[in-house]
Parts: C-alpha cells; structure tokens; sequence
C-alpha cells in the first residue's frame, strides 16, 4: 500500500473530485488527505457522518501542533474525521494563511502518509489533494514520499500542454532529469485527464504518445469521465444512484488499473519495509542469526 498524490498545474481541472471520487472506490482502506495548502474544500461541501458539518479545527490544522513534537503514523487517525458515507477524512487548512503553521512539517506529514501502509494497528494508502502544484508550492515536498504522483487535466489543447511542461519539470525535482521513453523514475508520475467518455480512449493514447516523445517521465494511467451531475451527487448537491453515475465508474476503473499495475510491487515494498523495521527494532537477535549464519 502506499501514499498517492493528486494534483494539478493550473486552473480547476478538478483534483478534488477526482481524490473524492477515487478514494470512494479504493480497493483498500484508504485515508483521504486534504493537502492543498491554499485550503481545503470538504468542508464547505460535504457532510460529517454525523449529519452535521465537518469541523474545520481537527485536520491538517491540529496535525500541526502534533507533527512538531514528532509523527507517528497511527497519531494521523486521531485527526480524523468520517463523511457521511463513511469516508475517512483527514480535513484541509480553511484559508491559505493557515498554511504558515505546517512549515518545513511537509517532509514529515510525506513520510507519515506514507509509512501508514506500514501500520500493524490501522493500516490504510493515502490520497493526498496537494491541489495545484505551480511554484514553490511547499505541497510538492509530499511527492517524494509518494508511490505515484498523478496530475489531473482537461483535455483543451492548453491544459494538455501544461501537463506536459508540468510533468517534466517534476520528472527534473523528483529524478533528477528527464527519464527518456524507456526510464521511469521513482515516485511515477501518472496523468489522469478529465474527458468525455466518447473520446477519452483516443484521447489518452494521443497525450500519452507526446508524454513519451517529449520524454517527461510520465504516462497517462487513466481518464475520469466529465460528469457534472456526478460530481454534484458526489458532493451530496443532487440526488441520484451514485454508484451508476459515469464519474464513478470510470474512477473505479482508474483505481482498479493502478492497482492492477503498481499493486503488487507497493506490497512488497511494504512487506520489505516491515521486515526492515523488525530487524532494527530487535538488532540483538538478528546479530545472532548473523553470527550463526558466519
């Protein structure tokens, strides 16, 4: 298992609905994590599982005071708070100013995110709205903790562009240099574009050849349909069979595609990850079956 980061270069293309979207049809437990450090917008669009509204104080703003003295993974619970469909939410800053109060605690909050895979007690993957990542957004300081990172685009000849230049540029900070057609670093760069169903296929197969041919380092690992509606009874403003709507199957399908590809080797490396903390948490008998073993 293992942390996600979601985010965009420019504009709305809608990295919320789409970490909303595919954190609902996670194939595993999974905490939904509102990074963005201009603010988050859960909770001014969804309710708590209580009925009432989410409380703005317990999230990111009162992991800042815990992250200072030290993180442990399992303390990322206690700032959780369930939507009304049972979504586990870790709920974002109100206002950008707010930000001030996580600086140089991003490195942290990344390995916290990530090494909750790693939980005996109350394992889960991470998906992380790190919003838009333009500039010296302090949010990009998750990616390198990250299992894969996915830009969210539209499909207008624009957007596509700046994904591509977006994708590069974070192939430059997470890899140093571009990785070439044949050389994928390591946190993935994934792009997830926004589309109409109608041509979404055709779509992605164009982005991903001029991902491949600009050499970024990156690939197109899915599309999400465009569907208002079903982004509006995802944020509980119109009534409707969620589960039938265009915006959640296709999410399901990105889910079960990364997951298909990418979850095997998050597994072991979670698994290697355990037994390295074994060994260190019980040096004296492992040098005794070093010594043996000599």
């Amino acid at each position: 298992m293992a942390l996600i980061a979601l985010a965009a270069d420019k504009g709305s293309p809608g990295v919320t609905t789409a970490a909303v979207a595919l954190s609902a049809v996670w194939p595993r437990r999974v905490l939904l994590a509102e990074a963005d450090p201009a603010g988050g917008d859960l909770v001014y669009r969804s309710a708590a599982a209580h009925g009432g509204p989410l409380n703005p104080n317990t999230g990111m703003l009162s992991i800042a005071a815990t992250a200072r003295r030290g993180l442990v993974p399992d303390q990322l619970w206690d700032h959780v708070q369930p939507l009304s469909g049972g979504l586990e939410v870790l709920v974002g800053l109100g206002i950008a100013e707010q930000a001030a109060g996580l600086a140089g605690l991003w490195p942290t909050l990344g390995h916290a995110f990530a090494s909750l895979a790693d939980s005996p007690h109350a394992a889960a993957d991470v998906i992380a709205d790190c919003g838009r990542v333009s500039g010296d957004t302090p949010a990009v300081e998750l990616f390198p903790h990250a299992a894969l990172v996915l830009l969210i685009s539209r499909t207008e000849p624009e957007a596509i562009a700046r994904v591509r230049d977006r994708a590069a540029a974070l192939a430059g900070k997470l890899h140093g240099g571009s990785r070439g057609a044949a050389s994928l670093g390591t946190p993935m760069i994934g792009v997830v574009l926004i589309a109409d169903t109608g041509t979404a296929g055709k779509l992605a197969s164009q982005v991903n050849d001029m991902l491949v041919h600009a050499q970024t380092g990156a690939r197109v690992v899915g599309t999400i349909a465009e569907d208002p509606a079903g982004a509006d009874q995802l944020a509980g403003r119109r009534r409707g069979r969620l589960d039938k709507s265009l915006l959640i199957r296709s999410a399901r399908k990105v889910a079960a595609d990364i997951y298909q590809q990418y979850g095997a080797a998050w597994a072991a490396s979670a698994q290697a990850n355990q037994a390295h903390q074994s060994q260190h948490n019980h040096p004296g008998q492992m040098q005794g079956h070093a010594g043996a073993g000599a």
